[in-house]
């Protein structure tokens, strides 16, 4: 009776143990995803049981920042068209696969007013010359492609979209060089051109498709080539929304769509453009928020900029408004060039001696992730990617300017490849929704990337970046709760906890 007892005892001991073990080193609820090098493609993964090494990661969840306006890419007319080749199946997948609720669920996306040069042929609504009314303006040229496939995505959204819509020029006519390419917009055209935004702005609402917000020029600084642009001073640009676009969107009770200005690289240009957009008070109420791209480096955020145009305006958007793997033609059905360094960019020939080392060759997954990463901690609070769908050559484009997508088609023998690059971006879109709040962090080793946001249903979203060739093993913490993880080689993780 009384060895019952002890062993009775010694039980309830080794009970009582184990559970202030498990208190004192509780489990989170949480779900891991991942793509890497070798193969996952936001696989979801069993968790590991063993202690992590030395590397942490602490979440900070009442550390709060920017509110997040979402993540996505843009509707062009290449895409839109090359969606029309394919059969109904493949391009219901595609849309599916970027919309739907079991997809990568983009929430915020770009389209073109006018042509750009992922369309087939320069066009534009209006082509009557002093036709200062624009009494024959039409968006029939987007009919065809361009409105259906924002229409389809519309219907097959499982959380609904933002647009963002840029001109990359005016009709030639209100030019001063009358080209669809470089020179300005003519001064006595500036009262027509406000009124072209109107027009386009009810055209696309009148077919279903509401319009959030719009760009005043696609890079306005020009961009040394020969498809469509327009260009503007710093001043000019803002003397244009001051006293036209802005005047002119509020009498067409148009005042809720928001406008950006801006809208080229990160760096020195994008201080001086933001100085110039917030420096009057009559200017600075019309702009909603500042557009920027990447282009002016592969791996540079340039994140003094960035927190620049923030401190200066720090209740106004800031988004990044286009990005893609230019001046490459698509690798076909081969994952392991988006993981390998030799991607080249426009800079790789034409930069600069001084700005060269801006540009090195670099792995396609890496910049994405390393430029999504690096943005949000720095206040950018969307995303928008460029084409959504190219062909094996990476257009079409009237210019033969050839870049990659995330998702490439043949379209002749109607076949779809997902690259990498569509789940790099998933990892964000899927699961940091609009209205999440991006949260601080800690991080002991600079061998990962990370940033994380807290949804507005209380769960956090924690993305893991690891460049190296090794697999890191790292410790995460949460509210006194710590579980251990690994990352593989050349990965990307996104850790969802419940709340």
């Amino acid at each position: 009776m009384r060895m019952n007892k002890l062993i009775f005892g010694l039980c309830g001991l080794a009970l009582c143990l184990a559970a202030c073990q498990n208190q004192q080193q509780p489990s989170m609820e949480i779900k891991v995803y991942e793509t890497s090098a070798a193969g996952n493609k936001l696989t979801e993964l069993t968790l590991p049981k063993q202690a992590a090494d030395s590397v942490i990661i602490t979440l900070l969840p009442t550390d709060t920042f920017q509110t997040i306006t979402g993540f996505g890419g843009s509707f062009t007319e290449s895409s839109a068209w090359l969606l029309n080749q394919l059969s109904p199946a493949n391009r219901t997948k595609i849309l599916e696969a970027y919309f739907g609720k079991d997809g990568a669920r983009y929430t915020l996306t770009r389209t073109h007013i006018n042509s750009c040069d992922f369309s087939r042929s320069n066009y534009a609504y209006a082509n009557t010359p002093g036709d200062d009314s624009l009494s024959n303006f039409s968006i029939a040229p987007d009919k065809d492609d361009l409105i259906p496939m924002i229409k389809d995505a519309m219907a097959i959204s499982a959380d609904g979209f933002k647009i963002i819509a840029s001109p990359w020029t005016a009709p030639p006519w209100m030019k001063d060089n009358n080209d669809w390419k470089g020179g300005k917009l003519l001064p006595q055209y500036r009262n027509s051109w406000a009124l072209y935004f109107a027009k386009y702005l009810k055209a696309y609402a009148a077919e279903g498709i509401p319009v959030w917000g719009i760009t005043v020029e696609n890079e306005p600084l020009g961009n040394n080539n020969n498809w469509e642009s327009m260009h503007y001073t710093p001043d000019e640009m803002t003397a244009f929304v001051r006293d036209y676009l802005g005047p002119r969107l509020e009498t067409e009770k148009l005042g809720a769509v928001k406008i950006f200005g801006y809208d080229q690289n990160r760096g020195e240009e994008l201080e001086h453009w933001a100085t110039s957009m917030y420096k009057d008070e009559a200017a600075a109420r019309y702009f909603a928020g500042t557009a920027v791209h990447w282009y002016a480096s592969t791996y540079e955020v340039f994140a003094p900029s960035l927190q620049f145009t923030h401190k200066l305006a720090p209740g106004k958007h800031l988004i990044n408004t286009e990005a893609c793997i230019d001046a490459e033609v698509p690798v076909w059905q081969d994952d392991s060039w988006y993981w390998r360094a030799e991607a080249t960019d426009w800079g790789w020939d034409w930069a600069t001696e001084k700005d060269k080392y801006l540009h090195p060759k670099y792995v396609p997954v890496h910049r994405y992730a390393n430029d999504i990463i690096g943005c949000l901690n720095n206040h950018v609070d969307g995303w928008i990617d460029w084409n959504m769908v190219l062909d094996r050559q990476g257009g079409p484009n009237w210019f033969k300017n050839w870049c990659t997508a995330p998702v490439i088609v043949d379209e002749k023998k109607d076949e779809v490849y997902f690259t990498p690059l569509y789940y790099t971006i998933a990892h964000f879109s899927k699961f940091i929704k609009p209205g999440a709040k991006r949260i601080g962090f800690k991080l002991n080793n600079e061998a990962l990337k990370v940033t994380a946001a807290l949804n507005s249903d209380g769960s956090i979203i924690a993305i893991i970046f690891n460049p190296q060739q090794q697999a890191v093993a790292y410790n995460l913490n949460h509210k006194g709760k710590t579980q251990p993880l690994t990352i593989a080689a050349n990965a990307i993780q996104t850790i969802a906890i419940q709340k």
